[in-house]
């Protein structure tokens, strides 16, 4: 089918179904066609949880999807591809989670979003890089336990002065492997650009940042910058949506190795597969729901 008769189609399932379709800011830009809201994991979360469809698609990966289920047990939660899974929630399973919480017993457990149900299960509260340095400041301690991100975790503790936060040491592949080189050759070949840096990455390349901040965060600070040129350091998605909202600046893509191939996997054929087909419904079990809820719910009342 052409762009135009998916797109047509997708909108009227949609209808017919009482559906709405939920956008990680990383996914390929035509899904933000179709799209009832797009933005990062903090702001779909809240959107999951006050929805009065009967069903979500969520165009994003696996652990995004379980969290709009954890959030609306009620409400048939789809992933159109079943394979967009995550690679740092990867790096921490259940048994994993509990050998490091069983090391440093007594301190409380900030888990950040990008994580299984299970691991969320085990955690005192949830956390995106949005709202992350809050979530850590609401526990009102000296101490903490972050998992999965080691680079958001040193993130945190940069911006809390008296708090140590102790990491489990997972990351992103994406952000982990830009590095100052990458910084310092493109402010070379753009001297007046900006960069704007995802704190997934290094504490080496945050510091050289002019601004750090989510990609909700990072894409309000530029449309509300006078300056015209942006080196953005985070995933491929951010860039594709600023030069279509922001066509009289220019954003340069840290290098070329930063595109996350899982939340590419998502088209818009899938999209209209899934609602046509309620494919692939994704499912959490209740006892582990209940448990992660409590963590996510925390989270939802910090503020951003």
């Amino acid at each position: 089918m052409e762009k135009k008769e998916l797109t047509d189609k997708i909108n009227k399932l949609k209808k017919e179904k009482n559906a709405i379709v939920l956008a990680h800011t990383y996914q390929n830009i035509e899904i933000d066609e179709v799209a009832d809201f797009s933005g990062d994991s903090l702001y779909l979360s809240r959107q999951a949880a006050k929805t009065d469809a009967d069903i979500i698609v969520f165009a994003g990966v696996y652990f995004m999807a379980e969290t709009a289920k954890i959030l609306s047990p009620n409400k048939t939660v789809l992933l159109p591809n079943i394979k967009a899974g995550c690679d740092m929630a990867d790096k921490i399973n259940l048994k994993q989670m509990r050998e490091f919480k069983a090391k440093y017993p007594d301190i409380p457990v900030v888990c950040y979003v990008n994580s299984t149900a299970e691991v969320k299960s085990e955690s005192d509260i949830c956390c995106t890089s949005a709202n992350a340095v809050n979530v850590v400041k609401s526990l009102n301690t000296k101490e903490v336990l972050f998992v999965p991100d080691q680079n958001l975790g040193s993130y945190v503790e940069s911006q809390l002065e008296g708090v140590k936060v102790i990491t489990y040491p997972g990351y992103c592949p994406i952000h982990h492997r830009i590095t100052t080189q990458d910084i310092e050759k493109q402010k070379a070949l753009h001297p007046n650009a900006k960069i704007m840096v995802h704190p997934e990455c290094k504490k080496q390349v945050t510091q050289l940042a002019d601004f750090v901040g989510s990609t909700t965060a990072i894409i309000k600070f530029v449309k509300e910058s006078k300056d015209k040129e942006f080196i953005i350091v985070t995933e491929q998605g951010v860039v594709q949506r600023l030069e279509r909202d922001c066509p009289d600046k220019k954003f340069i893509l840290i290098n070329e190795k930063a595109v996350c191939d899982s939340m590419k996997l998502l088209h818009l054929e899938d999209i209209y597969n899934s609602l046509k087909n309620n494919e692939f419904e994704i499912n959490v079990d209740e006892t582990i729901a209940k448990k992660a809820r409590t963590s996510i719910d925390r989270m939802i009342k910090v503020n951003a």
